[in-house]
């Protein structure tokens, strides 16, 4: 008896050292893919405050009558950036030449980590 104990026990300690080891070296949800680089979105943060905030609203935070609610936006990368690049039906000017793909791709992080589902 005393040694089906010790066999348990030990089996159970080494089950609970491999869910520690899993959980330390197991990413956070901002370091999985899609959720975003924290420097990235705080990159985009910024562009968006100098590029965007005066049509779409400190914070992305506005009532969606004139300028979209990005919050809302779909999840779809490539037709934000096509509709940053490109502009749209003239109710958003193009952005293309005065923001860089890396300035648009970290609007684009900080635009989908705020995203209401």
């Amino acid at each position: 008896m005393i040694r089906k104990l010790s066999i348990w026990t030990a089996a159970h300690f080494a089950a609970v050292a491999v869910m520690a080891i899993a959980q330390t070296t197991t990413p956070s949800a901002a370091q999985q893919p899609g959720a975003g680089d924290p420097a990235q979105i705080d990159q985009g943060k910024v562009t968006y405050a100098q590029k965007c905030s005066h049509c779409h609203g400190p914070n992305m935070v506005n009532s969606g009558t004139i300028t979209p609610d990005l919050r809302t936006v779909p999840d779809d990368k490539a037709r934000f950036i096509t509709t940053v690049k490109l502009g749209k039906s003239g109710k958003m000017p193009p952005w293309g030449d005065l923001l860089s793909d890396d300035q648009i791709a970290d609007l684009w992080a900080y635009v989908s980590s705020r995203r209401n589902p």
